[in-house]
């Protein structure tokens, strides 16, 4: 079954976990353990994609699955015997693969990283390259936002532990959770649905408190998606003012509705890009650009291998227009935010360096001026986030001031 998931996977551009649960739906012979078994076995195989691959000398999903469970200590040949619904037999050249010693392996096959990325990646952390890429490994624990409309984060934690659920309050955002437990049912429970809670990971709440949301203010969330931002914002905002988010797609502006209103945020307008434009000038505009989703890799593991160079050239043009876009509505005084969750500086500092090229009159903040306590690592004229260094995904958020 892992194998044939896997097949699927590289015929299709869904989220992984989105394609297995239509592929399970259409399934139900697979009971809850074997589903969970199988999804495991398909994340873990992708997590190590480019090292199973060399291993076996090819980067198909059979031979990866082979590779995978020759690491566990399989009898392969056992496994392999084309009888019911288990695969082929092994060729000849699978058993010589098995059978041989593997070269050493490249660094961009350590790092389980896309080879063309490998000099980008090296501008971004330098000799902590292989560190970063091995931590963008690992499985990404689940983070909680507690919404202060509703709730205190003491209160959310102490019924969490009551309910048998491990966690801890995140070491920086100001109002995070960590899961240290199974959170799988958390998006079931009467807790969420109160809109005491999101779930939003640590960088993107960092992101949030940067921006410096208060009340009163008027922001634009540019490219918001299904708004975790904009409503962290309103929750900063205590819920007075305005907050206009906008996307080109209708169905993440109305999934933000919808969180909006469990959440208790009023002040949330949805302005579809394709129907209007956003008018007048803002205290502050948000652009949280469509990006790469480089530093998102420990939670989609698929989007490693699904990157190009074309696609990426494509959404630095995205980037740069969405910043155009922004930059005449920020009124004099406000201030301008840019924000991705990529890793690559050609994502981050150098769409801002371009941007500086084209429009006079912005000067770089201090982010660290916007946070209360116990700053992130890191935290200056921009914030870069990371795995290795803060415990997050990957994410950059930067500043600009209108003069």
């Amino acid at each position: 079954m892992a194998i044939e998931i896997l097949e699927g996977l590289e015929k299709t551009s869904q989220p992984a976990d989105r394609f297995l649960k239509s592929w399970f739906r259409i399934r139900r012979f697979a009971g809850s353990k074997d589903r969970r078994a199988i999804a495991e076995q398909v994340f873990s195989v992708m997590r190590g994609r480019a090292r199973l691959g060399h291993r076996m000398g090819s980067d198909t999903p059979r031979a990866q699955v082979i590779a995978a469970l020759l690491e566990a200590g399989e009898d392969i040949s056992a496994l392999f015997t084309g009888g019911g619904y288990g695969p082929e037999p092994l060729s000849d050249a699978e058993r010589a693969a098995i059978a041989a010693t593997p070269a050493s392996a490249p660094l961009w096959v350590r790092g389980e990283f896309p080879q063309f990325l490998e000099a980008e990646l090296g501008r971004a952390f330098g000799d902590r390259l292989l560190d970063e890429m091995v931590a963008l490994q690992s499985r990404a624990p689940t983070d909680l936002r507690v919404n202060t409309l509703k709730a205190g984060r003491e209160a959310v934690i102490a019924a969490l532990t009551a309910d048998g659920i491990l966690c801890a309050a995140t070491p920086y955002a100001p109002h995070g959770i960590r899961i240290g437990s199974d959170a799988t049912n958390l998006s079931k429970s009467a807790l969420f649905e109160s809109g005491a809670f999101e779930f939003q990971d640590e960088a993107a709440q960092i992101a949030a408190v940067l921006c410096g949301a208060e009340p009163g203010m008027r922001i634009l969330d540019l490219a918001a998606g299904a708004g975790g931002k904009s409503l962290a914002f309103a929750a900063s905002m205590q819920n007075q003012g305005e907050i206009i988010a906008c996307d080109v797609r209708g169905e993440a502006l109305f999934e933000l509705e919808k969180r909006a209103a469990r959440a208790g945020a009023t002040i949330i307008k949805t302005l579809p890009l394709d129907h209007a434009q956003p008018s007048g000038l803002f205290d502050a505009v948000f652009v949280d650009a469509p990006c790469s989703g480089t530093g998102t890799w420990r939670r989609q593991p698929e989007q490693r291998w699904r990157l190009t160079p074309g696609w990426l050239a494509a959404l630095t043009e995205t980037q740069d227009k969405l910043l155009d876009q922004a930059a005449p509505l920020v009124r004099p005084g406000g201030r301008l935010f840019y924000a991705t969750c990529s890793i690559l500086p050609v994502e981050n500092e150098d769409r801002l360096a371009a941007f500086g090229t084209r429009h006079s009159g912005f000067t770089p903040l201090n982010l660290a001026d916007n946070w209360p306590q116990n700053p992130p690592p890191g935290l200056g004229q921009d914030f870069r986030a990371s795995p290795a260094k803060t415990g997050t995904d990957g994410f950059y958020c930067a500043g600009l001031r209108r003069e």
